[in-house]
């Protein structure tokens, strides 16, 4: 048995261990279903939310690590822009739907490479080298270390590199609310997960309702559903699934984030933070030239 076959074979069981433990939810689960409703406009949006934060037309010459990804979606998007792309996730689904895209899209690819690993391990993630871009989206936050993963997205990021990453806003006590929801969510028995979701998420979906139809604008929530298409391409229910049941969980402000990298050679270049409320606060930043490069 190969190295990589017993390293996959280890992460995989200690996932099973940590959802069956109620300790973990199950993204990959939900990025499998996602994949049966992704279609080109959505991989578009994806390709231009790249596009804007990073500042360019092109990734064309550039390697790309993708820590945590996912669906697949944002690897894929970096790749048709033209990147050499590196993709890994800690979770068996995801790092499997991730390997489907691969393989829907560009099969055989020697410049797009999917793992398995974890954003915790900093002797794997010291191993995969250096990169022009380094992409977490939503993903540090629920390691269930988020500053460790925080400092391990720093290894990889190349000497006048981009280091793009997004942290759930601390909101004080609104966020530990939401701690124990997602916490609660994990811990519920399979059956029970859908309808606690669904409980959860009513609440808002009333004054949604109740706030189109007092402006005369119905069409307005139901758009919400059957037009959801966020800047980032996803879908509106798999995106409600994974806030509800989104655990490990921890949260961070604009400044802690900012002076976290500034200590370790970063300059912030973009943030997106106004208005985000309990969602993610979008960072990129640049690492510093060492003197010999420059």
């Amino acid at each position: 048995m190969s190295a990589t076959l017993t390293k996959n074979i280890e992460i995989a069981e200690q996932h099973g261990r940590e959802v069956a433990d109620g300790k973990r939810f199950e993204f990959g689960k939900n990025w499998t279903a996602f994949l049966a409703v992704l279609d080109d406009e959505r991989i578009a949006k994806a390709e231009e939310s790249l596009k804007e934060m990073l500042e360019c037309d092109t990734l064309e010459g550039k390697t790309f690590l993708d820590i945590g990804s996912g669906s697949g979606l944002f690897s894929l998007a970096a790749r048709r822009l033209g990147a050499k792309v590196h993709s890994f996730d800690f979770d068996s689904n995801s790092f499997a739907c991730t390997q489907e895209l691969r393989n829907r899209y560009f099969p055989n690819d020697p410049n797009w490479r999917v793992e398995q690993g974890s954003a915790l391990d900093a002797d794997y993630v010291t191993s995969l080298g250096k990169f022009d871009i380094v992409y977490s989206w939503g993903v540090l936050h629920h390691t269930g270390e988020m500053w460790r993963a925080l400092e391990n997205a720093a290894i990889p990021t190349t000497s006048g590199g981009k280091l793009f990453i997004a942290i759930y806003n601390d909101t004080g006590s609104q966020a530990r609310r939401w701690h124990w929801i997602k916490k609660t969510y994990c811990r519920l028995p399979k059956l029970l997960k859908t309808p606690f979701a669904v409980a959860i998420t009513i609440p808002d979906e009333l004054k949604k309702l109740a706030a189109s139809i007092v402006t005369l604008k119905p069409l307005t929530y139901i758009h919400s559903w059957t037009r959801y298409k966020n800047g980032r391409g996803m879908n509106r229910w798999y995106d409600i699934i994974d806030w509800v049941g989104g655990f490990p969980y921890e949260v961070a402000t604009v400044d802690e984030i900012f002076d976290f990298y500034k200590a370790k050679g970063f300059t912030m270049t973009k943030v997106k933070s106004g208005g985000v409320g309990l969602g993610c606060n979008e960072f990129v930043f640049a690492k510093e030239r060492q003197k010999h490069d420059r």
